[in-house]
């Protein structure tokens, strides 16, 4: 063997250990369960392959378009209190079905002009337009809430992607679907405990630490709060669910700030940790600078007053403010270890910008699973042996070098699936038949033109270059062309789609490797231990 011949053959063995590794890594047994356990750990299955369970939700975005207005309105009272320009009040006419709408009642027409630079300059996002009765209608312009909504669905993306990636469920998949729909998609395979999931997932987990009006008193039901007030909330109040802190911890009703004190997005960090007198689960949780800075300022002008920590539009507890409050307070209740644990999770992923409707499920078992890896192994394989077969019985001898590229082309694309963490899905594996396929024209069209280069009288060493010198660009042509298409497909496809594209475009970059490189090294290989004259076995 000559020595340019001997390096190209190292290279195609370093090739074969180094993907054999990707597949198997280092297992804990080489018998044959243990050998495929290790596999089974590198290389993952998708959704249609181990079971688990395919979600559709609804993010709701008119909530994050609420939300904006709210805090809109907050900062239209308090630049018009600092601009000392009257109003009468500031509304939303339409909180469900046009909350991106707010009115501002009772402006003199002598602050005109400063109204409206207040907004070009303070709420930019907002068309401001005059109306009778020294009314003003500010529009949310539709550029803005276009790109409100957008960014609800993207933020409810990443915080149910950090939920679910903090539970352990392996290779999920998370992502917007529809356009333009606000959905989201969301695949989980092998998942156990979906109710937990489900729970964790869906809830906004929304913390904001509120002022607790008529001195923190709870009242059985909302008419009875509304008694207490003589049928009139305070200005800038609403009525709150919440369990009451007394003894009883029945539902009650209680009269709250509209406005939170601070909210989820001030939160720096949350913990579980233990009541000191009571020895029971709590979650501790610590603001930021900026947080800190506000509760502060709120806890040292209210002293004596009451406050609420409300966790999701209910009222956890309720207590009074004895002193100035730092960055940090206690959420305490009737939580159990995993209750107090789950609670801190969602808090530490960030809060949904939204809330999230259930729209579909479907689940696929364990079993039909094992049924589709069962009947997607045979089909390649009945399909390999198919393709082997023919290669041997049309090429002889040249058969056995398509045989030998195929399969460690096999080896090279189950090595990237082991080394890249893609995930194998029943698609996937049509590509991997796909790029057996693909392995197999390449083959033939070096083959025949070696053939055609034998019948012009040409020598088997000067027909094996020509033959691979002409079929390269026809090769080459191909697998480009395919490969793009393939990546379109990962560009807008989901996620069984991308598993089809990722399988099939790495496939056909290792067909290039063993139908050109490790083939022709093959063939080089058999002629340098034949005679001079010798024929070539090509059928």
């Amino acid at each position: 063997m000559n020595k340019n011949l001997r390096w190209k053959v190292v290279v195609i063995v370093v090739t074969l250990l180094v993907f054999l590794f990707g597949i198997v890594g280092v297992p804990k047994s080489w018998s044959g369960q243990g050998l495929l356990a290790s596999m089974t750990d590198r290389i993952h299955l998708g959704l249609d392959l181990k079971g688990g369970t395919h979600l559709i939700l609804q993010v709701q975005v008119n909530d994050a378009v609420n939300a904006e207005s709210d805090r809109a309105i907050e900062r239209l009272k308090d630049d018009m209190r600092t601009r000392k320009i009257g109003y009468a009040d500031v509304i939303k006419p339409d909180p469900v079905n046009g909350p991106d709408k707010i009115v501002v009642k009772g402006v003199p027409p002598e602050a005109t002009s400063d109204f409206r630079t207040m907004v070009g300059d303070r709420l930019p996002e907002y068309d401001a337009t005059s109306g009778a009765q020294n009314t003003w209608v500010l529009s949310m312009k539709q550029q803005a809430l276009r790109e409100l909504k957008d960014r609800a669905v993207t933020q409810a993306i990443e915080t149910i992607r950090n939920r679910v990636d903090k539970l352990g469920v392996s290779e999920p998949v998370i992502q917007e679907h529809g356009l333009g729909q606000y959905q989201i998609l969301v695949q989980l395979p092998g998942v156990d405990d979906m109710a937990r999931v489900q729970e964790i997932m869906m809830s906004t987990a929304m913390l904001e630490i509120r002022q607790a009006m008529n001195g923190g008193v709870s009242y059985k039901d909302e008419q009875a709060a509304l008694a207490a007030t003589n049928g009139v909330l305070p200005d800038n109040s609403v009525l709150l669910h919440g369990r009451n802190v007394g003894a009883t911890g029945e539902d009650s009703v209680y009269i709250i700030s509209r406005v939170s004190a601070v909210a989820g997005h001030d939160l720096r960090e949350a913990r579980v940790g233990r009541s000191s007198t009571t020895n029971s689960p709590e979650v501790n949780f610590y603001l930021t600078a900026e947080g800190g800075r506000r509760f502060s300022a709120f806890t040292g002008a209210h002293v004596g007053d009451f406050l609420a920590v409300v966790l999701d539009n209910k009222v956890m507890e309720v207590a009074v403010i004895k002193s100035e409050i730092g960055d940090s307070g206690v959420i305490e209740g009737r939580f159990t270890d995993q209750q107090a644990k789950d609670l801190a999770l969602i808090l530490n992923s960030g809060a949904l910008p939204a809330g999230i409707k259930y729209l579909e499920e479907r689940t696929v078992g364990p079993s039909l699973g094992a049924d589709s890896i069962r009947s997607g192994v045979q089909a390649a394989v009945v399909g390999m042996l198919a393709v082997l077969i023919f290669m041997l019985v049309y090429y002889h001898g040249a058969g056995i070098n398509a045989d030998v590229a195929l399969i460690l082309n096999l080896i090279i694309l189950l090595g990237f699936l082991g080394f890249s963490g893609a995930t194998l899905t029943l698609p996937g594996i049509a590509g991997v038949i796909l790029t057996v396929g693909m392995g197999v024209d390449s083959n033939v069209l070096i083959f025949e033109r070696i053939r055609e280069e034998l019948r012009n009288g040409k020598t088997p060493p000067s027909a094996v270059d020509q033959g691979f010198a002409h079929a390269w660009i026809t090769i080459v042509d191909t697998h480009v062309t395919t490969i793009v298409s393939a990546f379109i497909l990962f560009i807008f496809g989901s996620g069984p789609v991308k598993g089809f594209a990722v399988t099939l475009t790495f496939g056909l970059l290792a067909n290039l490797f063993t139908a050109v490189f490790v083939s022709r090294v093959i063939f080089d290989y058999v002629l340098g231990r034949k005679q001079r004259g010798e024929a070539l076995s090509i059928g």
